[in-house]
């Protein structure tokens, strides 16, 4: 029997190929990079999204979690992934915007569920972050996993409130307006989501070159201050170019 793990990896797997198919046909195509019908969300979204599902199936181990509540939480998790990929893809083919779209009901029902599937990220992956905080692990790997989780939740909560000024700006009657500004805190989110595959990678890395367990811990701290600083000049420029 395959094990849900290597299932999950599968479909990781899978969206990266759907984002970088897209790439290929942003190279096809004439539609421009930038902008919101583009291919570059079907892009960035399927690489990010199945990058982010292999990394926390690859977590989720360290975690205080019984092995029914893990499956439940990845399962929900990749279903999602699937969902919010998906729905980005087959707005990129019918060449439409795909978030805050109220354009026509089929639009707003896509709008929807895609919000609504973000919804459910943070939750889950929420969950997730605080029961990071008593992963079974090294100190240095304990340390990674906090602090990337942590980054985690920043990139979710950026992704929300970009969605959330968005929609902002639809109920006040600015549809085109909102796409202009749907995507004003994209280098933070783009910078901080990322932080849970980068350090507790870096944790791993170190462990496998047997470098002493304290000095493990300094080079993490160190890791982690830098990406903190990373984050917060990201989040610098998102407010200086809005």
């Amino acid at each position: 029997m395959t094990s849900p793990r290597r299932v999950y990896y599968a479909v990781g797997l899978a969206l990266i190929a759907v984002g970088l198919l897209h790439l290929v046909v942003y190279f096809a195509d004439d539609r421009p990079w930038a902008g919101p019908v583009s291919w570059r969300k079907a892009t960035t979204f399927g690489v990010s999204f199945g990058l982010t599902l292999i990394t926390v199936t690859w977590l989720a181990a360290y975690l205080p979690l019984s092995a029914r509540r893990r499956d439940v939480l990845l399962g929900v998790f990749a279903l999602d992934c699937c969902v919010e990929v998906g729905g980005i893809a087959l707005q990129a083919w019918r060449d439409v915007p795909s978030h805050v779209n109220r354009s026509t009901p089929f639009d707003s029902l896509v709008s929807t569920i895609l919000a609504a599937g973000g919804f459910v990220l943070v939750v889950v992956l929420g969950f997730m972050s605080v029961t990071s905080l008593r992963a079974k692990a090294s100190p240095s790997m304990r340390l990674a996993l906090r602090a990337g989780f942590a980054t985690l939740v920043i990139g979710l909560l950026s992704g929300a409130a970009m969605i959330a000024r968005g929609v902002a700006e639809v109920n006040a009657g600015h549809q085109q307006r909102a796409y202009e500004v749907l995507g004003y805190l994209k280098p933070l989110h783009g910078v901080s989501l990322h932080g849970v595959l980068v350090l507790p990678a870096l944790a791993w890395l170190l462990s496998r070159l047997e470098c002493p367990e304290p000095r493990r811990v300094r080079a993490l701290a160190w890791a982690t201050a830098t990406y903190g600083a990373a984050i917060a000049a990201a989040l610098a420029y998102s407010i200086a170019t809005a």
